[in-house]
Formats: structure tokens, C-alpha cells, sequence
């Protein structure tokens, strides 16, 4: 009579991920790369969009500090960027004229190093508010000039210039008061989610109406 062979009890070990399926390799860092470069040109198209003079190239700086999340020298932004030095430079000196980036001189470096001033995105909103409240200000300065301009010219001209310019420059002393009572002088980044939490409801549902 055969003997009959015993049977194993170890149970097989397990397999690594197929490719695709997860876990580090090619494949994975595709996704990574594919993720990275995504958020390079989102952001990047966003500040060129918000602030003058900063380029496309000047936002995927600001993606790339926020991923890199410590201090980077231009020649290490030039590098992982892919772009010339000039451009690079060009770039930081929109941003820090934003007030978006600070330029900072680690201990024993020989080179300046970039930062963000804030997290991301408070930095941004922060920055772009203060361009807006700048923006508001030039407005409402330019209309009280054209009223002086106009002085107390007659005719239907006249008048219909006037009533223009009273309703512009009404609009933009309402806009100066809100800011002013909702938010602060602003001179750096802000605390978004805390700003959020802060707005009235009434003012919530009316702009939802």
C-alpha cells in the first residue's frame, strides 16, 4: 500500500502588487508625477490669472515650495522646474513683491533661499485681499477725480456723466466699507478657515440669493 505524502499546512506567501495595483514602483511613481505636474499647472494658472507681472512660471514656483515645504534656492527651483534661472528669478521677485514668498539666508549659506510667507493656499488669499483692498481704494479715488474733473458742467451730457460716476463712486465706498468691517488691513497670509467661520450668515445668504 502507498503511502500518501502529508499535506503542507504553510500557507503561500503573499504576492507584491501587479503593476498598477498599487505600492511603490513605476507605476506608482507615474501617478505621483502625473498628481505633481497637475497641481504645477493648476496653481500656476491661477496666480498668473490673479496677480499682474507673475507668470505661469511664477505660480508653479508657489506649487513647488508648498510641495517641497522647506526653503528652496533658485538654482534648486531652476532645476526641478526646468527653467532658466532668469525666469526663475524674474518670478521671485513678482512674488515677493506680492508678499507671497520671503527670501531668507539660512546659516553658513552662501545663496538666498525662497519660502512661502504662510501656508497654502491662506498665503494667496491673503495677498490677493490686499491687492483687492488696493484695487478698491485706486477706484474710488478715480471717480471722486472724475467728479472734480466734471465739476458743474451742464447739459444732458453732463448729467448723464455724473449720474455715472455718483453710482460708481457710491459702489466702491459701499465695497471699502464692507472690506473694512469684515477684514482687517491685511499684510501677509490669513487664517482662511478661521476668516470662513467668521463671516456673518446674513451675509452668507445674500450672496447665495
Amino acid at each position: 500500500m502507498t503511502a500518501r505524502r502529508p499535506t503542507s499546512s504553510t500557507a503561500h506567501p503573499p504576492q507584491p502588487p501587479a503593476a498598477g495595483e498599487g505600492g511603490d514602483g513605476p507605476a506608482s511613481d507615474e501617478r505621483v508625477a502625473a498628481a505633481r505636474q497637475a497641481l504645477l499647472e493648476g496653481v500656476g494658472a491661477e496666480i498668473a490669472a490673479s496677480f499682474p507681472g507673475i507668470t505661469r512660471l511664477g505660480g508653479q514656483v508657489v506649487a513647488a515650495l508648498y510641495l517641497a515645504d522647506v526653503p528652496r534656492s533658485m538654482d534648486e527651483l531652476s532645476q526641478e522646474l526646468g527653467r532658466s534661472k532668469s525666469n526663475i528669478f524674474a518670478n521671485l521677485r513678482g512674488l515677493e513683491a506680492a508678499g507671497i514668498i520671503e527670501r531668507r539666508r539660512e546659516s553658513g549659506a552662501r545663496h538666498d533661499s525662497f519660502a512661502l510667507r504662510g501656508k497654502y493656499p491662506d498665503v494667496i488669499v491673503g495677498a490677493y485681499l490686499g491687492r483687492l483692498r488696493r484695487v478698491v481704494q485706486d477706484k474710488r479715488t478715480l471717480a471722486r477725480r472724475a467728479l472734480a474733473l466734471l465739476g458743474d458742467a451742464e447739459g444732458p451730457e453732463a448729467d448723464a456723466m455724473r449720474a455715472r460716476l455718483d453710482d460708481l463712486s457710491r459702489k466702491y465706498d459701499l465695497f471699502a466699507e464692507l472690506m473694512e468691517q469684515l477684514l482687517p488691513s491685511i499684510d501677509g497670509p490669513v487664517d482662511l478657515e478661521r476668516l470662513i467661520a467668521q463671516v456673518p450668515e446674513a451675509v452668507v445668504r445674500s450672496l447665495n440669493a
